[in-house]
C-alpha cells in the first residue's frame, strides 16, 4: 500500500440524477475546509532562496505573502523529507527529518509558525507505501536484524525450467521493469512498485502500521495541519480491503489528535486513480460504519477530459462525481498537478480561466497546482536535461516525462525567471517566463492572475458555498454552471471551442442580469447585462453572471 496525506475535513454534497446535482438549500456552518482553496507547491521548483539551483523552505517562507494575496486557505508541500532524491523525494530514508536541499528542522518551524500566522495551513504530502533502500529499516532488514525482519515484503526466488532463479511473479514497477529486485544480503527478493530504490513496506505486519502512525503523530505535534496520502495507483495492490481499513485507522488517529489537544480539524487526503466507486470507499465504509479521507482527490478532470472534449464530456465527468459522493462528504476539483501536464497546456492558455471558473464554482475544495494561476504552461525540456526516473528511455521521454510540468516558477521577467539570482536551475525556466509571470500579471490590467484572485474572493459568496447546483451542456461546446441560493443566483457560460458559439440560456438565466466576472480575452465589461436568447460566445469566451 502507498499512501498521501494531507488534512481531514468533510464538505456535504447530495447528488441527484443526470444534468443536475442539489445542495441543502439552507446555508451551512462549514469546517475550515470544507469550502477552502487548496494550493499545491513542488517545493523544489517554487523559490530558491539561497540560489544553489533547487527550491527550499526559505523560498516559500519569502513567498507567504502570495498564498494571502491570492486567497489561498492551505499550502500542499510534495515530499521535504530527507532523501536522495532518487525519485525526487518520494524515497524517504528519515520521517522526521527534513531534506538538506529544503533546509533544516527549523526553517520547518519557522515556515509553520510564520504561514498559521497569516491563517495560512500547512500540508505534506505523506509517503506510507515504500521508504527510501537507505532507510535505515530496511538495511536492518536487508541484513537479518530480528525487529525488522519483517518490515518490508520479502520472497524467495523461483527457478524456472533452466534452472535459473527468477523472480516469484512477473508483476511489473510503475517505472516499467520488474517489481522485485534480488537481495544478494538476505538472498531473496524485495517488492517495489516504483523504482529498486523505493521498497514496499509490510502493513500486514503491525509494528509498520504503528511506525507509521508515530509518524504522523509526529508531524502532527510539529505542527503541521494535514497530510496526504500520495499515493494509491499501485495495479496489483490498489483498491484492497486492506487498504481501506488502513486509510480509516490514519483518519482515526486524526480524529483522536483533534479531540485531545482541540484547535482546528487535522485532515487527511488520499490520491487514488481509481474507478469512481472504489474512489468514494476512501471517504468511508460502504455502510458509513468507518470514515476514511476528509476528501479523496477527484482526478477526473484530468484523466477523462481533454482539449478535443465536448461539453457534454465535461458535464458526464462533472456529474459523475457528483452523482457518486455520499451526502456526508465533500467534493474537490482538481485541474493538474506535478505528475500530469498543465492545464493551459492540456486544454490551451485561451481556455486557463474558464477552467479555474469551471473549478472555483462547483462546490467543495478547489485545489490549484503552482502556476495555474497565472496560466503558466508546460516547460521545455530536452532528454539530457530531464530529471524524471520513470523517463529514462530517451525513445518515450516526451510522451512520458513528468519534468514538463515541474519547471521553475515564474515569478517575474529577471534571471530565472525570479526563482533564483542566477544559479542553474534543477530543471530548465521555461522560455515563455517574459510573457508570463506573476509580477507581470499583477501589473496588468487584465490577466489570469487578477482572474484568479477574483475567483477565490468570489467563493466566499454564501451561494458559492451552499447553493443548488445545475451543470448541463446548452450546446456542443458550451457548459453551463448555475449555482442558486434563496433567489440569488451566479452562472458560468464557458465555450471550450475553437469557433463562435451563439446560445439561448433563458432557461437558466435571468434577463436581469449582470456580468461578474469574464475571461482575460473577452471584450465585454464587468457589470454590464447579456441577453441570454442570444448570446454570442467568442471562442473560449468564459462569463459569470449574476442575477
Amino acid at each position: 500500500m502507498q499512501f498521501k496525506i494531507l488534512q481531514l475535513v468533510f464538505l456535504f454534497v447530495i447528488c441527484s440524477a443526470a444534468n443536475a446535482a442539489t445542495l441543502n438549500k439552507q446555508i451551512r456552518s462549514l469546517d475550515w475546509w470544507q469550502h477552502a482553496n487548496f494550493y499545491q507547491i513542488y517545493p523544489r521548483s517554487f523559490k530558491d532562496k539561497n540560489n544553489d539551483g533547487i527550491g527550499d523552505l526559505q523560498g516559500i517562507i519569502e513567498k507567504l505573502d502570495h498564498f494571502t494575496d491570492a486567497v489561498v486557505d492551505a499550502v500542499w508541500l510534495s515530499p521535504i523529507f530527507k532523501s536522495p532524491q532518487v525519485d525526487q523525494g518520494y524515497d524517504i530514508s528519515d520521517y522526521r527529518d527534513v531534506d538538506p536541499d529544503y533546509g533544516t528542522m527549523d526553517d520547518l518551524k519557522e515556515l509553520i509558525q510564520k504561514a498559521h500566522a497569516k491563517k495560512i495551513k500547512i500540508i505534506f504530502d505523506f509517503v506510507p507505501n515504500h521508504t527510501s533502500d537507505k532507510h535505515q529499516w530496511f538495511i536492518d532488514s536487508v541484513n537479518g536484524v530480528e525487529e525488522y525482519r519483517d518490515y518490508y515484503v520479502w520472497a524467495n526466488a523461483k527457478v524456472d525450467d533452466d534452472g535459473n532463479r527468477v523472480p516469484p511473479t512477473n508483476w511489473i514497477s510503475n517505472f516499467k521493469n520488474s517489481a522485485w529486485t534480488w537481495s544478494e544480503e538476505r538472498q531473496q527478493y524485495y517488492l517495489h512498485q516504483f523504482s529498486a530504490a523505493q521498497p514496499d513496506l509490510n502493513y500486514r505486519n503491525p509494528k509498520v502500521v504503528q511506525a507509521m502512525k508515530d509518524v504522523l503523530t509526529f508531524w502532527l505535534d510539529q505542527g503541521v495541519d494535514d497530510t496526504d496520502y500520495e499515493y494509491l495507483d499501485h495495479i496489483y495492490t490498489k483498491d484492497m480491503p486492506e487498504t481501506f481499513d488502513m486509510v480509516y485507522q490514519w483518519r482515526q488517529l486524526l480524529d483522536n489528535y483533534t479531540n485531545k489537544n482541540g484547535g482546528d480539524s487535522r485532515i487527511f487526503m488520499t490520491e487514488a486513480y481509481s474507478d469512481i466507486n472504489h474512489t468514494m470507499l476512501y471517504y468511508g465504509s460502504a455502510d458509513g460504519s468507518q470514515l476514511g479521507a476528509h476528501f479523496t482527490f477527484n482526478f477526473y478532470l484530468i484523466t477523462d477530459i481533454n482539449i478535443t472534449s465536448t461539453a457534454q464530456d465535461i458535464v458526464n465527468t462533472v456529474n459523475k462525481w457528483l452523482d457518486a459522493i455520499p451526502e456526508i462528504y465533500t467534493s474537490n476539483w482538481v485541474l493538474g498537478n506535478h505528475d500530469n501536464h498543465r492545464v493551459a497546456t492540456r486544454f490551451g492558455v485561451a481556455n486557463a480561466d474558464g477552467f479555474n471558473m469551471l473549478k472555483s464554482l462547483l462546490p467543495g475544495v478547489a485545489v490549484t497546482y503552482n502556476g495555474e494561476e497565472i496560466g503558466q504552461e508546460n516547460g521545455e525540456v530536452s532528454y539530457e536535461e530531464g530529471q524524471d526516473p520513470s523517463a529514462r528511455d530517451p525513445a518515450i521521454f516526451d510522451k512520458v516525462s513528468r519534468d514538463f510540468e515541474r519547471t521553475p516558477y515564474q515569478w517575474d521577467d529577471s534571471t530565472n525567471a525570479g526563482f533564483n539570482t542566477g544559479a542553474k536551475p534543477w530543471l530548465p525556466v521555461s522560455e515563455k517566463y517574459v510573457e508570463t509571470n506573476l509580477k507581470k500579471e499583477k501589473a496588468d490590467s487584465v490577466s489570469h492572475f487578477k482572474v484568479y484572485k477574483a475567483l477565490a474572493q468570489l467563493r466566499a459568496n454564501p451561494t458559492l458555498i451552499s447553493g443548488d447546483v445545475t451543470v448541463k451542456a446548452v450546446n456542443e461546446y458550451t457548459v453551463l454552471i448555475k449555482r442558486s441560493l434563496n433567489g440569488s443566483s451566479l452562472a458560468l457560460v464557458f465555450n471550450v471551442g475553437n469557433d463562435t458559439a451563439t446560445v439561448d440560456v433563458t432557461e437558466d438565466i435571468s434577463k436581469s442580469n449582470k456580468i461578474v466576472l469574464t475571461n482575460v480575452d473577452s471584450s465585454r465589461d464587468t457589470g454590464s447585462a447579456v441577453d441570454p436568447s442570444i448570446l454570442k460566445l467568442d471562442p473560449h469566451e468564459a462569463l459569470i453572471l449574476s442575477f
